[in-house]
């Protein structure tokens, strides 16, 4: 197979202990068994630069094979600059990138929508995204949002299915097993549709 050109890609969670980590190990393994060539960062929207990863955490990369050394950054200008993609793990990440650096707009998406394969989701969550960047808008210039645009983001929402990867920090081990189960099929998916916009 044809090797990918060199992509990165940033995951985004709260702390970068938990989550983003997880997906920052498996990616690197999943990637390499498949021949596409990533380079791959995780980082946090509150983190402490330097914390290392839970330990429930570093237990399921290592029974994965995955030894990575990975430990916590604080998410900055220069990560996004860096990334070509950025995967945020729940949507409040990913309106956090957008409030704090608009700019990534283009780049930046939850994991689980990224990988979205019906046209209705995904265009309820372009939707929903401007629906979003409009009051915030509002807000900024101190007005009030819209009732329709207000009304219109709970008929949205209720009617999609969650772009969010449950947070298990605190959690058991049965926890962490269950957000790194969802974080490896949405993993797998997203290989897919690389592999797909390479070929096209």
């Amino acid at each position: 197979m044809e090797v990918i050109s060199m992509l990165h890609i940033l995951f985004v969670c709260t702390g970068n202990t938990c989550r983003s980590p997880m997906a920052e190990g498996l990616m690197r393994k999943l990637s390499a068994e498949r021949g596409i060539n990533l380079e791959v960062r995780s980082a946090g929207v509150s983190a402490i630069s330097g914390t290392p990863m839970s330990r429930h955490a570093a237990a399921i990369l290592r029974d994965e094979g995955v030894n990575d050394l990975i430990t916590s950054s604080q998410l900055s200008g220069e990560l996004l600059n860096w990334a070509d993609l950025v995967l945020t793990l729940t949507q409040s990440h990913k309106r956090h990138v957008l409030h704090y650096f608009p700019k990534a707009v283009s780049k930046t998406f939850t994991l689980k929508e990224y990988v979205q394969d019906e046209d209705a989701v995904r265009r309820d969550l372009e939707e929903l995204d401007s629906l979003y960047a409009g009051t915030e808008l509002a807000a900024s210039l101190g007005q009030e949002p819209k009732a329709a645009d207000l009304q219109r983001i709970i008929e949205i929402r209720q009617r999609i299915p969650s772009a969010d990867i449950m947070d298990p920090f605190g959690g058991s081990r049965e926890d962490y097993e269950y957000a790194a189960a969802e974080i490896r099929s949405s993993l797998h998916k997203l290989l897919d549709k690389l592999e797909t916009l390479h070929r096209l």
